[in-house]
């Protein structure tokens, strides 16, 4: 889900229950065939391998908005999709199409079968009525089971730019809503910077996590699940692409934090950057088109990099790696990086940013930043991510600005000196 406002994980007992008492007494009964939905379809159809991760972002884009707690809604959309995707999805068939899967000027028909997304999401909705009506009788014990509290500092602006074409996603509860059983801990953040439109970075920010989520490799080893998540992102939008005539592509970044070892992946020049004890840690090297093994597999390829006020790819694109740009690959690669590192406890905190955050402030400069914004009268660290975007904004950003902070320590620990910190007279 891309979500906008800070937030504190975890729930009370208090607020299960009144949340399910307030949804039902504005939803008393599932919709009739002739009532609105309480949610934007996205788009007329959908490819039956897009179906869970749109479905998911519907229902918990919409309980989010309700304010649900952030665990109740994970197990609440998980019941809701889980149980129409066990259904016959066949009755939602729109059409079968034969779909170009183009590839080196050779193009394959290959049969894809596109279903309604108007009737998927009015059944889904019916699901998590009847999931909200037996909850408020007998709640499972999932969704009363404890979890770990996250605080998460998250804000974007469109800022100069005609549109926003950032997206960012904040799954707290990434076990619960993928019905993750085991007893490993898991949590999800990313971010998505857009370019040609939108529609990539939407995509990407429904289907990566939903990928990663069904990947084998994700409980012996999540970077390679991310990175099959990527690539397999990267393939389903462009068939879409394809289908529906789009340009876009995104660049991207996302954490995967399971029990103590956080995991990362990457295409593009979107960055996350590691805190700890006050100092920046560089956990990975951006994808750009100056890079010497970037350019050499573009040129390998029978691509070239050139520069037209920055370097870029075949004179378009200023970064190498993307997911989309369906006309620029294969020099513009979707196959991700991945990074893996264990953490001691002594972390303070993840900063996951796009370039417009990036270009104009270096790292070392953030902890300052943070520590400022800590130590003034709104420091909780709720609203870290807003003087962030700030900052950049300020020193000259004229892009999209999209930061996203992940506390790994209580923020009123920040401020305290270190162990072996001299103290100053």
């Amino acid at each position: 889900m891309a979500a906008g406002s800070p937030q504190q994980s975890g729930q009370t007992a208090e607020e299960t229950p009144g949340f399910l008492d307030a949804l039902l007494h504005d939803f008393p009964a599932p919709l009739s065939p002739e009532s609105p939905l309480p949610w934007k379809v996205p788009g007329p159809v959908l490819s039956l391998e897009e179906v869970e991760g749109e479905l998911v972002e519907l229902a918990l884009g919409f309980l989010s908005s309700r304010s649900a707690p952030p665990a109740l809604a994970a197990c609440l959309a998980h019941e809701a999709v889980s149980q129409l995707l066990q259904s016959d999805l066949t009755e939602f068939r729109k059409l079968l199409e034969q779909e170009e899967e183009g590839g080196d000027g050779v193009e394959e028909k290959a049969p894809v079968m596109l279903l309604d997304a108007g009737g998927l999401a009015r059944s889904l909705f019916g699901r998590l009525w009847q999931a909200c009506s037996q909850w408020q009788q007998q709640m499972p014990a999932a969704a009363r089971a404890p979890q770990r509290q996250w605080l998460v500092s998250a804000h974007a602006i469109r800022n100069a730019r005609r549109r926003m074409e950032d997206r960012h996603v904040c799954l707290p509860a990434f076990n619960l809503l993928f019905g993750l059983e085991d007893s490993v801990d898991r949590a999800y953040f990313a971010v998505f910077d857009g370019h040609g439109g939108a529609d990539a970075a939407r995509y990407a920010a429904v289907h990566v996590h939903a990928a990663a989520a069904r990947r084998p490799e994700l409980a012996t080893d999540p970077a390679e699940a991310l990175r099959a998540a990527f690539r397999r992102t990267d393939e389903m939008f462009l068939r879409k692409a394809r289908r529906e005539r789009l340009q876009s592509g995104t660049t991207g970044v996302c954490t995967l934090i399971v029990g103590n070892t956080l995991h990362v992946a990457w295409l593009g020049d979107s960055q996350v950057l590691l805190v700890q004890q006050g100092q920046a840690v560089k956990l990975m090297e951006p994808h750009r088109p100056e890079r010497q093994d970037e350019k050499d597999r573009i040129e390998a390829l029978g691509g070239f990099v050139s520069h037209m006020d920055c370097w870029r790819v075949n004179g378009t694109l200023a970064v190498s790696r993307a997911i989309g740009d369906v006309f620029q690959k294969p020099y513009v690669s979707g196959e991700a990086d991945t990074a893996s590192r264990e953490l001691t406890g002594s972390e303070d905190y993840l900063l996951l940013a796009c370039d417009g955050f990036f270009d104009v402030v270096p790292h070392q400069e953030v902890a300052g930043l943070v520590r400022s914004h800590l130590a003034g009268p709104r420091g909780s660290g709720l609203h870290v991510a807003e003087e962030l975007v700030a900052a950049a904004r300020e020193r000259g950003s004229h892009d999209n600005i999209t930061a996203v902070v992940v506390f790994l320590r209580d923020p009123r620990d920040l401020l305290e000196p270190e162990p072996d910190t001299p103290q100053r007279s």
